[in-house]
Formats: structure tokens, C-alpha cells, sequence
């Protein structure tokens, strides 16, 4: 029996007939990285099995996201929007884990799943209103931009806190065992939020009650100016999933068919009773953690000339093109489109007014008591 087998068993973990759950060990005990492109779109393990139609979409989703991603950011500095927490670079993060999500499952995002958001069919104007915090907010302008999120699309709002939607996560998933529901809760957040208390409670609580979660850690280095390696002593943060006594598995976060397999299997694991599992997702933030940060005071301009190499769009279009399914006009053609829809829905969603003022005097109370009634009628120049 080889050492990895051994720690499996040590975890209270059976064997199973995934292809990567449960074989992310390597013989020191270390994950090894799942990965099924290399960083020039070459395979170097089986894809998943996909039609050339599924591995458009996915790569036409990711394109979305950069040119959505890439407006936004260009708008917040024209101080069209006040804050944008930018993505570039985890594309393949986010639209490989969507991609293998059902209907029914629930997502708890951190704050830069707006990829994940828009695959689950939460429109573009919706997003775009939220960001302006006008009428059409469904938030009403009480969140900070890129805090929006509908239960219509099974999508939880996002907090600022850090980790705080793992719990939340937990317990949808408790509630669907409850229900006898078949959904999956699957929940979002960066390498920061494994130092934190939720992060605790939320792994140790789903597996003690083996309960159908699935925890996806995007490991993009910086818990926004602090390095992982000022953050854990671990070789990666999926050796952390043993000491739950839950499968880790440890993906290629840049590599979205290495994504799309480790989502789907993980999924399909918690789906079917066996309990919840942790995937980490290495991949790295290109961008600032927010508009509101400067990462070049703590993050060295060298550091990211490796990952422009690795970038997941550039690594997939050659695999496309390999293929013979993708070219430089569709290539075009995808970046228009996007581009014409958000400019479409921009026009309309900043020609917007605010919140009516009065609004604010709702949603805390069945019925508004008294004092705030004269309040608000105050407010509307009334007696």
C-alpha cells in the first residue's frame, strides 16, 4: 500500500471510482496539481468528455468575462462607477466551476464571481445597475458595488467579510438535506479566508455532517497584500481537506477543462451523499484586488511575467485552434458581441435615476412602525 493510499485511509476516506477524487496525493503526502493543458494548449492528461459545441460555449463565456471584466475596470477610472473588484485571470476559475453546476445548486460567491453570476443567468443589466446603485438596483442601493445576488438564480449576495459566506454555504446545504432536496451549495473564496475562523467551522461542520458542499478555494497568492507564504506552512491548501476528513483535490486553476473535471467530479460526489469536498484552484490575480487597492506596493511587476504565460484564454484558444474549431474571426466576433451588449445595456442602465429616498424606510419591518412612518413622511415634505 503506497503512502497516499495509506492517508486516504487514515482520514476515514473509502476508495471511489472518480478519477481525481481521492488521488491528489503524491507519495510525500503533497497534492499534485490535476491539470489537463499545458501552458501552450497541449493535452498532457484525457479531457473531459465535451463536444466541440460545450467547448465553445466554454471558451465564450471565459471571453465574456475578460471583456466584461476589462470595460468595467476601464469605467470605474472614468469615474462612471465607483468600485469594481476586477477578475482577469480567473477566468477559467469561474466559468469551469459554473459549467458544471445545476440548476438547483445554490452559489455563495465572494465578491469577484460576476463570471459564475452571468452563467447562471443573472442578467448583464441587473449586474450593471447594482454596480451604479440606481432605481433598478436589486439591492436598492443599500450594497457596495459587485454585493448583488438574487435566490431567482440561486446566487447568495456577497459580503465584504472575509469568509463569511462559508457558513451561509453550510447551512443552505444543511437545509437541502433537510428538504430532501438533491440541490449542491457550493461556495467561493480566496486563499485568505482559509486563515479564518469560518473557514474552520464551516469545513469541519460539513464533514462531521457529511453534507452535499462543495468548498472551491481559488488560491490566486495574495490575501490582497499578503502572500500565501506569510499565510500557511502547508504545500498547498488541499492537504488541508484531510485533516477535515473530506477529499481535497488540487486543480490547475488557469486550465479550464482541469477545472470543469475537478468540478464535476466534486460535485457529483457531494451530490450523491458521499459528503463535501475541498478544490483548490491555483491560479493568480493579474489585476489589483479592487479598484480601491494598489498592488504594486506590495507585489513586484517580475512576479507576474510567469502567469502572463499562463493565461487561461490565450492556453485554451490555442487548444480551439489546434482543433480546428476556433479562428481569429470568431475570435473577433466574440469580443463585439460582448462589447455591443454591455455598451447596450450601459446606455440604458445609466440613464437611470436613484433609489427613491423612501425606500429606506423599507425591508426591515413587516410594517413600518410609527416613528419612521413620520419620518418619511417628513422626508417627502409631508406633515
Amino acid at each position: 500500500m503506497v503512502e497516499s493510499e495509506v492517508m486516504v485511509q487514515a482520514a476515514g476516506l473509502a476508495q471511489s471510482p472518480f478519477r481525481l477524487i481521492h488521488t491528489p496525493l503524491s507519495a510525500n503526502g503533497a497534492s499534485r496539481m490535476v491539470r489537463v493543458l499545458d501552458e501552450e494548449g497541449v493535452e498532457v492528461a484525457p479531457p473531459p468528455d465535451l463536444g466541440d459545441e460545450d467547448l465553445i460555449s466554454l471558451y465564450e463565456w471565459m471571453v465574456r468575462l475578460r471583456v466584461f471584466d476589462t470595460r468595467m475596470l476601464s469605467l470605474q477610472r472614468q469615474g462612471r462607477l465607483g468600485f469594481f473588484v476586477p477578475s482577469s485571470g480567473e477566468e477559467a476559475a469561474q466559468i469551469g466551476t459554473a459549467y458544471a453546476l445545476r440548476p438547483e445548486d445554490w452559489v455563495f460567491p465572494a465578491y469577484r464571481e460576476q463570471g459564475v453570476a452571468l452563467h447562471r443567468g443573472f442578467p448583464l443589466e441587473g449586474i450593471l445597475c447594482q454596480l451604479l446603485g440606481n432605481s433598478h438596483d436589486y439591492m436598492k442601493g443599500r450594497q457596495m458595488p459587485d454585493h448583488f445576488g438574487s435566490p431567482k438564480y440561486r446566487f447568495a449576495v456577497a459580503s465584504s467579510p472575509v469568509g463569511t459566506q462559508i457558513p451561509h454555504a453550510v447551512g443552505a446545504a444543511w437545509s437541502a438535506r433537510l428538504r430532501r432536496e438533491a440541490s449542491v451549495a457550493t461556495v467561493y473564496f480566496g486563499d485568505g479566508a482559509t486563515s479564518t475562523g469560518d473557514f474552520h467551522a464551516g469545513m469541519n461542520f460539513a464533514a462531521v455532517q457529511q453534507l452535499p458542499v462543495v468548498f472551491y478555494c481559488k488560491n490566486n497568492g495574495w490575501a490582497i497584500s499578503l502572500p500565501c507564504a506569510k499565510q500557511y506552512r502547508c504545500e498547498s491548501l488541499a492537504d488541508r481537506a484531510i485533516g477535515y476528513g473530506m477529499p481535497g483535490v488540487r486543480v490547475d486553476g488557469n486550465d479550464v477543462l482541469a477545472v470543469y473535471s475537478a468540478a464535476q467530479e466534486a460535485l457529483e460526489w457531494a451530490r450523491s451523499g458521499s459528503g463535501p469536498v475541498f478544490v483548490e484552484m491555483v491560479t493568480q490575480r493579474m489585476g489589483p484586488h479592487s479598484t480601491a487597492d494598489d498592488p504594486t506596493r506590495y507585489r513586484a511587476a517580475e512576479l507576474l511575467e510567469p502567469w502572463k504565460k499562463k493565461d487561461p484564454i490565450t492556453r485554451f484558444r490555442r487548444y480551439l485552434e489546434s482543433m480546428g474549431i476556433w479562428s481569429a474571426a470568431e475570435e473577433e466576433r466574440a469580443h463585439a458581441e460582448m462589447d455591443a451588449r454591455i455598451t447596450e445595456a450601459l446606455e440604458w442602465a445609466e440613464q437611470l435615476p436613484p433609489p427613491d429616498t423612501s425606500s429606506m424606510f423599507e425591508d426591515v419591518y413587516a410594517e413600518v412602525p410609527w416613528h419612521l412612518d413620520e419620518q418619511r413622511r417628513e422626508l417627502q415634505g409631508g406633515e
